[in-house]
């Protein structure tokens, strides 16, 4: 598990080059962002707009209206996104959490050092640290990495880590090579599940003409 950091940003500005800006996360609000990392859990983007969109034609997507929605309701609601129901009672927990945190003022809520706010997150039933970071990263501007399947079978394929990296083993590894900025750990990211999406298939990896094909 050794390289250096210059590695890493070579590859991420060789995927920039090829692939272009991504524009993650798109969103007309930052609690739009925490409302969609819990959504997008085990489904792709396309059934999480459906359900980002059933919330605003309903005038739902505020955290007060979606906490004093009850469960079943916010279930139907976001039934595109799959698994509605146990993602309603994870929208629940995690709405209760920020009216209790903060108020659902997010602008507040970033004031809070990240070393503090990551583990009161991860204390939350049903936020991973996958969402948490997300929700950090792209709601919140903090200085947080996510990674994923993407990243890590991405990383594994080029001989930088084990196949069995756990995920808080596979973020250290990287933010630990990269610099601490909020713009690139968006781009990196979002950048890695685009190749990983299309070219670092599970089964059938196509490396002819992938952005990271110089690196292997």
């Amino acid at each position: 598990m050794h390289t250096s950091g210059a590695h890493l940003l070579a590859m991420h500005q060789a995927m920039l080059k090829a692939l272009g800006p991504s524009g993650w996360w798109p969103a007309d609000s930052a609690f739009e962002v925490v409302v969609g990392a819990v959504l997008t859990q085990n489904t792709n983007w396309k059934n999480v707009e459906k359900a980002l969109a059933n919330l605003k034609a309903a005038d739902l997507l505020t955290g007060p209206a979606l906490l004093a929605l009850p469960e079943e309701a916010l279930a139907a609601h976001i039934q595109p996104a799959g698994y509605f129901r146990i993602k309603a009672r994870r929208l629940h927990n995690l709405l209760a959490w920020l009216e209790a945190r903060c108020a659902f003022d997010l602008e507040q809520l970033a004031l809070t050092p990240l070393e503090v706010l990551r583990p009161d997150l991860l204390t939350v039933k049903g936020v991973g640290p996958e969402t948490a970071d997300s929700i950090l990263l792209y709601a919140l501007q903090q200085p947080t990495l996510v990674v994923d399947a993407y990243t890590a079978r991405i990383l594994h394929r080029h001989g930088l880590i084990p196949e069995d990296v756990t995920y808080e083993e596979l973020r250290e590894y990287c933010m630990d090579r990269l610099p601490q900025d909020v713009s690139l750990y968006n781009e990196f990211h979002a950048l890695l599940v685009r190749v990983g999406h299309g070219h670092c298939k599970k089964r059938t990896p196509r490396c002819h003409g992938c952005a990271l094909e110089a690196f292997l």
